[in-house]
């Protein structure tokens, strides 16, 4: 029986610790009892005269307890150190109540991969404006200045509301960000969105574009649709439905609306639909559909519980992650072939040579994913919106 006792004891707890619980619980009746401890091997060693049995449950309890504990606070460690750099556990190595703290809760509250991709996008679509080179003038860029900051003030109103109407679910899937962290109150977020909205929209009747004003409104009103848990809205709640809003926004909103923002409004150009522009407006409605699908693979744990039917929930997340890939392969195979229609052979050669690298590339990353693993589809949904932010430099070359 001792060494059945002693074999159970885990070496990193202290005779005093052992003392606490054996002594400490009164379970001796004995006044023979010693305990010490063994510098050589690190064991407890003890001797005793009548040992009360329950004292051996009790004391393998306690064992058993601070094991589970031990083991919780590695799984977390892990769990904290294979986060994606972008979403990173919020409070690291910014003090609460700093001036930094503050920042980087409103950067990871802006989700920062969208407000690049935003911008990126924006961009890009208003070279397709841009004939000659006599076209980069102070104009343009008091144009394209304009709708980037009423267009990324929208897009942080559209992200902080999916924030406030999933915390419960964020406590699961990303609870790294402020509002799910606690970091954030529900106050401090719909002041902040609120504000956001109303921003954009007052830059936006000042400048009187008629496209900037309309991508703004119907941005609000399918991110508000998308996201707010209201009779007949929630659209998010339905794959497809959810599918086409971003499909609405990222694909064809962002690509006519600034393109026509630039060509009409600050050109005074009458409005054309040019190769590139289709091209762009083709493309992105496939990566569009892409991020609405690959969004939602490493969320899976959280919208099952909470009755989200999204495609993974229903079809598993191998098939929606390689039906994610299959269709950027595709996306990729067509550019290549616009590319060889190309009149220009600059462009011919960029197009062609561009997309195949960032095809090939794609699948040779999509083939390491470990599908067990979170960390590893999170880092994966990441690459993709890399991807997507590297086919925005591209565009502007289709000619």
């Amino acid at each position: 029986m001792e060494s059945l006792l002693l074999g159970s004891i885990p070496s990193r707890f202290s005779s005093s610790s052992l003392t606490s619980v054996l002594v400490g619980g009164s379970c001796w009746r004995s006044d023979n009892f010693k305990l010490g401890h063994s510098s050589s091997t690190g064991a407890v060693e003890f001797s005793w005269g009548n040992l009360n049995l329950s004292c051996v449950a009790r004391f393998h309890q306690h064992c058993m307890k601070e094991t589970i504990l031990m083991k919780s606070k590695e799984k977390f460690l892990v769990h904290a150190a294979s986060r994606e750099p972008l979403e990173s556990e919020p409070g690291a190595f910014n003090p609460k109540g700093s001036v930094f703290h503050s920042l980087h809760a409103f950067y990871r509250f802006s989700r920062p991969h969208t407000v690049i991709g935003t911008a990126l996008s924006i961009f890009s679509v208003s070279l397709l404006a841009v004939e000659k080179f006599t076209d980069f003038s102070p104009v343009f860029f008091t144009g394209l200045l304009e709708a980037l900051t009423a267009a990324l003030m929208m897009n942080i109103y559209i992200v902080g509301l999916n924030q406030l109407t999933d915390i419960e679910i964020d406590k699961v899937n990303k609870p790294y960000l402020p509002l799910a962290s606690g970091e954030y109150s529900m106050g401090t977020g719909v002041v902040i969105i609120i504000s956001f909205a109303i921003m954009s929209f007052w830059l936006g009747w000042i400048v009187r574009s008629w496209p900037l004003l309309w991508a703004l409104f119907i941005s609000f009103v399918l991110g508000t649709a998308y996201s707010m848990n209201l009779p007949l809205l929630r659209w998010k709640r339905f794959a497809v439905v959810a599918a086409m809003c971003i499909l609405a926004v990222r694909a064809v909103i962002v690509q006519l609306a600034f393109f026509l923002h630039m060509q009409s409004h600050v050109y005074g150009r009458p409005a054309t639909f040019s190769k590139p522009l289709i091209f762009a407006t083709a493309f992105m409605s496939f990566f569009s559909v892409v991020i609405a699908l690959f969004k939602d693979i490493p969320d899976m744990e959280g919208d099952k519980i909470f009755g989200i039917q999204t495609f993974t929930v229903s079809l598993g997340q191998k098939r929606v992650f390689w039906t994610c890939i299959a269709l950027l392969e595709v996306a990729y195979g067509v550019a290549v072939l616009v590319g060889l229609t190309s009149s220009y052979n600059w462009s011919k050669w960029i197009t062609v040579l561009g997309h195949v690298l960032l095809g090939s590339t794609l699948w040779n990353h999509a083939k390491s994913v470990d599908l067990k693993k979170k960390a590893a589809i999170t880092s994966c949904y990441m690459f993709i919106w890399k991807l997507f932010y590297a086919e925005y430099l591209l565009v502007p070359f289709v000619r």
